[in-house]
């Protein structure tokens, strides 16, 4: 599993902060009970100076035995409790206030990463995958084949559809899941099945990238034009090169012309090189295909990439009647 790098390390920068920040106000608050409570700062230092003799206990660097120093260690914590009280402070008051009590917002818990970032990561990719707004209605669970039910032959394809993709997303491998190519008409179902597929595997800790074929060249557009005036594009085009997943939605909705079919190209005929998997939905068919893109794109995508008809009636138009 590889979560997206650049997510990676803007949320790990944003736990060492956060672990900060709960230890700078843990501080504040145990300078604030120095002050008020007479004899408790010379106590915190006693304290603190338990660890190394435990430490030392374990390893026999001293004459202590660790229950001797353990059993000091309470009975100082105890005084502490009974000295806070007294004036009316809870015992725990000067300890950090963490907000994953699992990992004390370091991230990790022996040595693996808590739930509490992986969920973080999680929707960190919901949002870098582009398709954040969709994925709490389109899931596997969500799609509905008696939509299909009218055409007994449509029914069962959609089935077999549903049952592919779920497996492909349930036994992903980025070195050896190989391509789909999401083929059929406008409201069939494929940005649907694409969003569950995209949200299964970033679930489960994989860096997808899900992009409309439009939106893709107007990243390369803007790098393209940025570059050459001199500027910042602010676009990583890295992405679409090196992620886990690409998911390209409504490949033929895109202006044609010599520099959008060389940039699919390049994006296509690099993943295939590398054996980074794409999925790719289009409202095209074999001979639109041929027509629209280059012979090298369409024998990358006919040769390459495993088809999946969508067929049955209009979804979208389905829903409206209900």
């Amino acid at each position: 599993m590889s979560y997206n790098i650049e997510n990676f390390r803007r949320i790990r920068e944003e736990y060492k902060e956060k672990y900060k920040k709960a230890e700078a106000a843990a501080d504040v608050r145990r300078r604030e009970l120095w002050d008020r409570i007479e004899g408790l700062r010379e106590l915190d230092r006693v304290l603190s100076a338990t660890g190394p003799r435990l430490l030392n206990a374990v390893i026999g660097k001293s004459g202590e035995s660790f229950e001797k120093v353990k059993a000091d260690a309470e009975r100082l914590n105890h005084e502490r409790a009974i000295l806070l009280a007294t004036h009316g402070y809870p015992a725990d008051y000067s300890d950090p206030r963490y907000e994953c009590e699992k990992c004390h917002d370091s991230g990790y818990v022996d040595g693996e990463i808590c739930e509490c970032m992986k969920l973080r990561l999680r929707m960190a990719g919901y949002e870098s995958s582009g398709i954040a707004k969709l994925m709490g209605e389109q899931t596997f669970e969500s799609f509905r084949l008696d939509y299909y039910r009218t055409n007994q032959r449509s029914y069962e394809n959609m089935s077999y559809v549903l049952r592919t993709m779920r497996e492909y997303a349930e036994n992903f491998n980025p070195d050896k899941s190989g391509n789909l190519l999401l083929l059929g008409g406008t409201g069939l179902g494929k940005t649907h099945l694409s969003t569950a597929l995209a949200k299964t595997l970033i679930d489960n800790g994989y860096d997808v990238v899900y992009t409309g074929a439009i939106g893709m060249i107007a990243d390369f557009e803007k790098n393209r034009f940025g570059n050459s005036a001199g500027g910042e594009s602010g676009n990583d085009l890295d992405r679409y090169y090196g992620c886990d997943l690409l998911i390209i939605d409504d490949l033929g909705a895109e202006v044609s012309n010599q520099f959008t079919v060389s940039t699919i190209y390049s994006v296509l005929n690099n993943r295939i090189s590398l054996g980074l998997p794409t999925v790719i939905s289009t409202n095209l068919n074999q001979t639109e295909l041929n027509a629209r893109y280059w012979d090298r794109i369409t024998s990358r995508i006919l040769g390459e990439f495993r088809p999946l008809l969508f067929s049955g009636s209009d979804v979208r138009k389905l829903k409206l009647t209900e």
